[in-house]
């Protein structure tokens, strides 16, 4: 069985000057010596038909038939080496004795010591990585006993401390620094884990789509950055709050904003899961929960933060009938029963009754205020028969404006998707509401009744496409919110208000 490749193609030209070669390198597996993680020895006077040696080092004095590949290792030819085929050295250092003989190609990204005489008889390619491949030679410990053995921390490894020593120091530091969002997450992880737990998970499978989205949008190719700093940043802290909470947990807060104990609680957590890092499997359990518990602690405290700078408006009390007038007899009955002398009922005469004015109508409701607010929330099925309305004349004007035609070529998703962004904004922006909303006589407001501005639509149309990616969700969290908010509405601090068919558009 024998399976060509291409090999070091892009790697190899990267080099100043240096032209694009292929080294040719054909993989025999009839007699294959194949070590990982080990060493292999070729001795004087052996023959191999092929030697493969990925993180170990191969030491070659004989006769190999075909190929010498090595990956991150030392390669070493002796004097009485001969290689038929190609010899292949990636991330490692190749030594070459005076004698070796190699009558295939030769190609080494690394470092490579060998006489002015050596000279293989196909192509020579060596690309240099300035001590690259030393460095990654160094990391082989840790992937043997670390990475594999699931713990980031291997305990006799000195530079793995070094390591840990500077991100404890950058926690401690964000610790110190962002003392009131760190205690955010530490109380959100008291008070409701298993809700921190589920964000945390829903925001890792979220984040990635709506980067894509984001990224197909083209306007949104700006904010991904900014996206990516902010999970960063949560995840930072989350992490910090989720070492103060196994702190406190374990010795208790007398006074929490006392910062020398909340110091105390997170040394205390941060000493545990360094313990916890190295026990093997252990280890990445414990990091990968921390990592999932402080994104979501991070995440909830976030919102409810602000929430807190945009509280909902209270709903209107309802107002209480008036009591109906008393009857003419029984008020003319009672002033006889007080006073004997006064004259009877029969004898006062009546005042004509003042017929009632006729209410004038207004000639423009109230928008702002508790006018608008007093209206019931939309349901979902209203909602969604707007939206299917929108969809159908989004679609007419996707045929008609091509932004694809202003920014070169684009697909036809791409421009039904910036089409309905476009649509969207300046309808809300305009109107407070789209072409199907007026159908179904639905309008937009901000929580406080004010109508919303073009920072709130487009933070309202690009968090829609957040509801929208995660299947829906998002548009469905409608009929289990007891304000009848999608999560863009929550997002952006928006009702989807009822109003009567009489409302100005």
């Amino acid at each position: 069985m024998r399976i060509s490749t291409l090999a070091l193609i892009g790697m190899l030209a990267a080099a100043p000057g240096a032209r694009a070669q292929g080294v040719d390198v054909q993989m025999h597996f009839e007699n294959p010596s194949v070590r990982i993680l080990q060493d292999y020895a070729l001795r004087a006077g052996e023959t191999a038909e092929q030697v493969v040696v990925v993180v170990g080092d191969a030491t070659i004095d004989g006769h190999v038939n075909h190929d010498v590949v090595v990956i991150l290792g030392k390669a070493q030819l002796g004097p009485n080496a001969v290689i038929d085929g190609s010899f292949v050295v990636v991330a490692g250092t190749a030594i070459v004795a005076d004698g070796a003989r190699v009558h295939g190609d030769a190609a080494v990204v690394g470092n490579m010591n060998a006489p002015a005489s050596f000279s293989a008889d196909g192509q020579q390619v060596i690309v240099g990585t300035m001590g690259l491949d030393e460095r990654l030679r160094g990391m082989v410990p840790w992937l043997t006993r670390g990475l594999l053995l699931g713990r980031p921390i291997v305990p006799d490894l000195y530079w793995v401390w070094i390591v840990a020593g500077v991100f404890f120091l950058v926690n401690l530091l964000f610790n110190v620094v962002l003392d009131a969002p760190v205690r955010a997450c530490t109380t959100t992880l008291r008070a409701t884990p298993v809700s921190a737990f589920l964000t945390g998970v829903l925001v890792l499978v979220l984040v990635g789509p709506f980067c894509v989205l984001l990224a197909i949008s083209v306007v949104g190719i700006a904010v991904i950055p900014f996206l990516i700093c902010a999970i960063v940043i949560a995840a930072i802290i989350g992490r910090i709050g989720f070492a103060r909470w196994i702190g406190m947990s374990l010795v208790h807060e007398s006074d929490p904003p006392d910062r020398r104990q909340s110091l105390r609680s997170f040394v205390i957590g941060s000493a545990l899961m360094c313990v916890a890092y190295m026990v093997p499997f252990l280890g990445f359990v414990v990091w990968a929960l921390a990592g999932v518990f402080g994104l979501g602690a991070a995440a909830i405290a976030f919102f409810t933060a602000y929430r807190r700078e945009n509280p909902k408006r209270p709903k209107p009390a309802p107002t209480q009938p008036a009591a109906p007038p008393a009857p003419a007899a029984s008020a003319t009955a009672a002033a006889i029963a007080v006073d004997p002398g006064a004259p009877a009922a029969s004898t006062i005469e009546a005042e004509p009754a003042r017929a009632a004015e006729p209410a004038v109508p207004t000639e423009r409701p109230v928008v702002n205020g508790s006018g608008i607010l007093s209206f019931p929330h939309a349901s979902f099925f209203e909602r969604l028969a707007a939206f299917a309305l929108d969809i159908v004349l989004i679609a007419i004007l996707a045929q008609v404006i091509r932004f694809d035609r202003l920014f070169g070529e684009w697909s036809p998703d791409g421009n039904f998707l910036l089409v309905a962004l476009a649509y969207h904004i300046a309808f809300w922006t305009w109107k407070q509401t789209t072409v199907g909303g007026i159908v179904c006589r639905l309008r937009i407001i901000r929580i406080d009744g004010t109508p919303m501005r073009l920072a709130e639509a487009c933070v309202r149309g690009l968090s829609g496409i957040f509801s929208l990616v995660a299947v829906g969700v998002g548009f469905l969290w409608i009929l289990r919110d007891p304000e009848r908010q999608a999560w863009h509405d929550r997002i952006a601090g928006t009702y989807v208000v009822n109003v009567p068919a009489n409302w100005p558009i």
